[in-house]
């Protein structure tokens, strides 16, 4: 598991199955629930490290859809207004992508 170490496989499990019905992701919720909310910068940037699927140093929106098979293979992709209000939360610059430091800040 990419988390391994860093994430409880319980919390994980837990909060992959409280949004499993499309339209019910938040993330606010889902990063408490995964102990992301305060975590280390160490902790923050092997998480977006992960998410980064192509290694661009952004997260774009098709990494964004596949958000929850990192946390979990199997599980679904977000629906369209779940990636977009992600991504809205995220990108403070408005460049349609989510830099280290924008992620960093949906963890606060």
């Amino acid at each position: 598991m990419a988390f391994a170490g860093m994430l409880s496989d319980g919390d994980i499990k837990a909060a992959v199955q409280a949004c499993q019905a499309p339209g019910t992701f938040n993330y606010k919720s889902f990063f408490a629930q995964v102990g992301l909310i305060c975590s280390s910068e160490a902790e923050q940037q092997k998480v977006f490290t992960v998410l980064d699927q192509d290694k661009s140093g952004y997260i774009e929106m098709e990494e964004l859809k596949r958000f929850l098979q990192n946390f979990s293979p199997g599980s679904r992709e977000l629906t369209v207004t779940e990636t977009k209000s992600l991504m809205t939360a995220g990108d403070k610059d408005g460049d349609g992508k989510i830099g280290i430091e924008e992620f960093c800040e949906l963890l606060k």
